[in-house]
């Protein structure tokens, strides 16, 4: 059963400011005050959960409880085909703890080399969005969207591995996206239209 989340403070579980950024413009409208857990000195919790959901979960759980308030976690991350969908879970991790996705990109690209020059290069991005009370009610919604790679990266906006992704029916990179045409059809937006048609 779906709860109602009431218009006032939210935490946004993450520390990713370009995550937290792209969320609180998909709250705006819905009267949310957004604060986030690097602001608030929470920890990051360890993810150790092999689902992008589970991981949404635990996130969204702690920082609810140690902030007494709504929580909403993302947890999202790339799965390219060839690659047995890998980085998948991992695709924060793969940039390595000074969170250099220009290396996690590369490593992306030179494993996909190592196929052939005809490697299909199909890929996908998924987003977990967990929303958690302090009480420990929690609700969770999907998101994906499909795509194909590509090298060399391509724009400056976005975050993460968004310049070398191409969604299915545009001929641009999430990098060379407009915000507002990718909160529109992204993975994060698709969770999204899930959530909000839920709780608000």
């Amino acid at each position: 059963m779906s709860r109602t989340l009431e218009p006032g403070r939210l935490v946004i579980a993450s520390h990713n400011p370009g995550k937290v950024r792209e969320i609180a413009d998909l709250l705006k409208p819905h009267g949310m005050e957004v604060v986030s857990a690097a602001e608030l000195g929470l920890p990051e919790p360890d993810e150790t959960e092999d689902t992008f959901a589970g991981n949404a979960e635990l996130k969204a759980r702690a920082a609810a409880v140690a902030a007494r308030l709504p929580a909403l976690s993302d947890d999202s991350g790339l799965c390219v085909h060839a690659l047995g969908d890998q980085p998948g879970i991992y695709s924060a991790r793969w940039a390595g703890p000074d969170k250099n996705f220009g290396t996690a990109m590369a490593k992306v690209e030179e494993m996909l080399q190592g196929f052939g020059p005809k490697v299909p290069r199909n890929a996908h991005f998924v987003c977990a969005l967990s929303l958690a009370w302090p009480d420990g009610h929690v609700e969770t919604f999907e998101g994906r969207v499909d795509g194909a790679m590509v090298w060399p990266p391509r724009g400056e906006k976005g975050f993460g591995y968004d310049p070398v992704f191409v969604p299915i029916g545009y001929d641009i990179s999430f990098g060379e996206m407009e915000p507002a045409i990718k909160h529109a059809m992204s993975h994060r937006a698709d969770a999204f239209a899930k959530l909000i048609a839920a709780v608000f």
